[in-house]
């Protein structure tokens, strides 16, 4: 069984922990940057993981920007995807890892099954768009590496356990 894990990155921070995801997850993850992807890379996949950071005041990488009308025709019928998001919960308190929201609300709407749901727990916010209705839990994991990078290794071994069983690998 393999698994896409499709990352849009700038600084590398975001390309770092989709390695570190893809480590953890083992054997049967290939890496996809979006700034080389296609629409028909995402066919080949019943399992998808999606990342990118949030930019600025909710804006989407750069790459994923340039992909996103494309991104919003995939078909993600008969696929379960997890996702997840960088930002910086301080600086941008009010914006706190939207990109990754928006991202999870588009493959969602294209037929999605979501999982990798992430506990809010640990981080303090004002507001972000990457948060289930009940505003308990984010809709994927939450990384920030300004304010909390020592968490970062913790956080992705738990989260990609929690995956591997949502995905039944």
């Amino acid at each position: 069984m393999t698994i896409g894990l499709f990352y849009g990155t700038d600084t590398g921070n975001t390309e770092r922990v989709a390695q570190q995801i893809a480590d953890a997850m083992g054997d049967g993850v290939t890496l996809h940057d979006i700034a080389t992807a296609k629409p028909g890379d995402f066919a080949q996949y019943t399992q998808i993981i999606l990342g990118q950071p949030t930019w600025y005041y909710g804006e989407l990488q750069s790459h994923w920007e340039d992909f996103w009308e494309q991104f919003q025709s995939i078909d993600f019928k008969g696929k379960t995807v997890a996702c997840f998001g960088l930002g910086d919960q301080h600086d941008y308190s009010e914006y706190f890892l939207d990109a990754m929201g928006l991202m999870h609300d588009v493959a969602v709407a294209n037929g999605a099954k979501a999982v990798g749901y992430w506990s809010t727990k640990g981080y303090e916010f004002d507001e972000s768009k990457a948060l289930t209705p009940d505003g308990k839990h984010f809709v994927g994991l939450g990384i920030d590496e300004d304010q909390q990078a020592e968490l970062t290794a913790e956080r992705v071994a738990q989260w990609t356990a929690q995956v591997k069983g949502e995905f039944g690998v």
